[in-house]
């Protein structure tokens, strides 16, 4: 019962920013400041970012729940397909971004290698589903989708440090790793301390 409760909030939570990822990227007027600024300046690369990560948080979250798994199992397929894609377009924009951010180098450095670690972490689920390797998939996937999840957690602290008042440039900056890290964490405890059930094979 926790478990179904505890997905249900994160899949909420993530169609939530994934459909406010895809309003950005369709509805101009909808757009913040900087947003709108990011957009006249690389608009090919924000708008991969914001298209490729909203679908890989609408996506991925049907992906690890086991009872669909199971039953539509074609489905699952071809929905990890569109997660790899959606996850290499999201992430390579992403990794662009960082490295072009004016938030600082530490900001940088926490915002490119999630990049990295998302992008790593999804072609590894993807090489070992196509080896056969169903526990090592599964286990690939939870750490892919945790970093996925940093675009949840990032809209969580960021108005969080605004009712704290902390200054922006600060805030920000411990942000760019606070809203990963501890997800990548939190799933591979998870990993290591529960038997990860396989895909089925049939």
């Amino acid at each position: 019962m926790m478990r179904t409760a505890g997905w249900g909030v994160m899949t909420l939570l993530a169609l939530l920013v994934a459909a406010y990822a895809i309003t950005l990227s369709a509805v101009p007027a909808f757009r913040p400041e900087l947003v709108q600024v990011h957009f006249v300046e690389r608009p090919v690369v924000v708008l991969a970012h914001f298209l490729g990560g909203g679908l890989a948080m609408a996506v991925g979250a049907f992906q690890l729940h086991v009872g669909l798994r199971s039953r539509f199992l074609a489905v699952h397929r071809w929905m990890g397909r569109v997660y790899v894609v959606a996850v290499v377009c999201g992430g390579f924009a992403g990794l662009t971004l960082a490295i072009g951010s004016t938030a600082g180098p530490v900001a940088q450095w926490g915002f490119g290698l999630l990049a990295v670690a998302w992008l790593a972490s999804t072609l590894n689920a993807w090489r070992h589903v196509r080896d056969r390797n169903f526990a090592q998939h599964r286990a690939w996937m939870i750490r892919s989708y945790a970093l996925t999840l940093a675009a949840v957690t990032l809209r969580i602290y960021l108005p969080a440090s605004m009712i704290a008042a902390l200054p922006m440039d600060v805030a920000y900056t411990a942000i760019a790793w606070l809203c990963w890290v501890p997800n990548l964490l939190v799933a591979e405890i998870f990993v290591r301390s529960r038997s990860v059930s396989p895909i089925p094979t049939r």
